[in-house]
This record gives C-alpha cells, sequence and structure tokens, in this order.
C-alpha cells in the first residue's frame, strides 16, 4: 500500500472582535493524540500494508509516531478467515496470506493500549477501465494544460464509486479524485481528471490506477477533498474525514479492486 501522509488536527480558531479588535487564541497544543490507521486489501495479489501512527500536536511538525506491538487481525467476513499480520517495521504490519476478492465482505481489527479499533469494508465489483484519453484546456492565463481522461461503462444501479490515482514520471500525484454514479448510472463516462498543481507534458509516462471503492471510503475522500481543497494530502485539514473505524481512530480501511493502465501522454 502506497502510504499517504495525512495530518489530523483540531481547527485552529482566531476570534476577533471587529469593535475592540480583541484576539482569542486557541492553544491545540495540548491536544489528546489520537491514533491513525491506513490499510487496505484489493483484488491483486499483496502484501498488503496496515500503518498505524500517532498524531501530534499543531507545532510539532510532519514527523508521526508509529504505533509498535499492536495485534491487527484481517478478516474475509464472507469465507471466515482471519489472518493476523506480521509488523514489518516499526508501526507497519504486513500480509501476503490472502487476495481480496470482489464481493466478499473484509474487517480488520487493531488492539493496542487497551483498546480494539474495527472497521469493514465491502470489495465492489470490478468495473472494466476501457482506455485513457488525454484534453487538452487554456487556463485564464492562457496556458494549456494537458488532463486525463478516463472512459468506462458505470454497471446499471446506483452506489458505484470510483477512485483515480495518477503517477507521473513516477511521482505520485497527490490530488485526490473521486466520482459516483448518481447521474450517470448505467451510462458510458468521459471523466476528466483536473490537476490543480501538477500538469502532464506530452512525453510524460503517466500510470492511471481506477479502483472501485465502497460508500463509506468514498465518503472519507470526499470529504477530505472538502477540507483539504484538493491539495497535497501533507496539508493540515481543518477536520477530520469521516472514517470507517470505530472507538475514536482516525484514517481508513479500504477493500477494493483495482485496474491499471500505463501509457505515454500525447
Amino acid at each position: 500500500m502506497k502510504r499517504r501522509n495525512i495530518v489530523f488536527v483540531t481547527a485552529i480558531l482566531v476570534l476577533v472582535a471587529a469593535a475592540c479588535k480583541k484576539v482569542i487564541n486557541v492553544d491545540l497544543n495540548n491536544a489528546d493524540p489520537h491514533i491513525v490507521i491506513e490499510g487496505e486489501i484489493t483484488n491483486n495479489p499483496g502484501p498488503y500494508q496496515v500503518r498505524i501512527t500517532h498524531t501530534v500536536n499543531f507545532s510539532s511538525g510532519n514527523t508521526y509516531p508509529p504505533v509498535s506491538g499492536a495485534t491487527v487481525t484481517m478478516t474475509d467476513s464472507t469465507v471466515k478467515r482471519s489472518f493476523v499480520l506480521n509488523e514489518t517495521s516499526p508501526g507497519t504490519y504486513t500480509t501476503n496470506q490472502l487476495t481480496g476478492i470482489p464481493k466478499h465482505i473484509y474487517r480488520l481489527s487493531v488492539q493496542t493500549g487497551g483498546r480494539e479499533y474495527l472497521a469493514t469494508s465491502t470489495m465492489p465489483g470490478t468495473v472494466a477501465l476501457d482506455s485513457v484519453t488525454f484534453a487538452e484546456n487554456t487556463d485564464f492565463n492562457g496556458k494549456k494544460d494537458i488532463n486525463a481522461v478516463v472512459n468506462f461503462r458505470d454497471p446499471t444501479g446506483l452506489g458505484n464509486y470510483y477512485q483515480f490515482t495518477e503517477v507521473l514520471n513516477g511521482r505520485l500525484i497527490p490530488n485526490i479524485f473521486v466520482f459516483e454514479d448518481r447521474l450517470s448510472d448505467a451510462r458510458y463516462v468521459e471523466q476528466p481528471l483536473y490537476n490543480d498543481s501538477t500538469y502532464l507534458q506530452k512525453g510524460d509516462t503517466l500510470v492511471l490506477t481506477m479502483s472501485c471503492i465502497d460508500k463509506n471510503i468514498y465518503n472519507y475522500f470526499f470529504t477530505l477533498v472538502n477540507v483539504t481543497g484538493n491539495n497535497n494530502f501533507q496539508s493540515a485539514t481543518p477536520a477530520n474525514p469521516v472514517t470507517n473505524f470505530n472507538n475514536g481512530a482516525l484514517g481508513y480501511f479500504n477493500a477494493h479492486t483495482v485496474n491499471r493502465t500505463r501509457i505515454v501522454v500525447y
């Protein structure tokens, strides 16, 4: 699983009273730490990883303490088979004992600090990525930008959710791209992926991944888009995206399909 560092912090509130110009600063440096769990399973062979860290105070930088010594269990609830993950490095737990199967239900259990954190995710059925094309647009400054366009047929029936990631010349583009079929059920979809600050150039090599995700994961990344403005995943967020974990944990457990293609930008 490719690590995406997400910073979860409580909002800084600076209240300015216009009449007296009094400024009230809310100190967040003593906020209680939260556990952050990021894990996935796909329909491709593993290994799969779960990363566990703690949040830090706002002024502590982007170094997140790993959580070691946890008991991490991944379960295929559909066939009732469970596997305990090994801690392969501090805070990173790994398994290659199973391969995800579309339409199966998966559960992740993390036991640490006397508490258990649970999340469930259903891997959707696969949807074929038909092709990736490119569209050229002109921005407000007259600069021509190239953006990828994903083309696929949405299955009949509402409730299909998608996530797209781009790796450009070996570097992950950190923008968040999620899509639901509320307005495109059973239609042929031609969806542009607009990049705010990273632009494709002709001759670049692009690896594009289309993932079918469940509703909870769509809601997680949709709210993350709202709180980050679709900028870099390392931006500080004023609120926490909704999670599928219980007991106050942050993060997500994502059972999803993978459909990947490599193409030269033209």
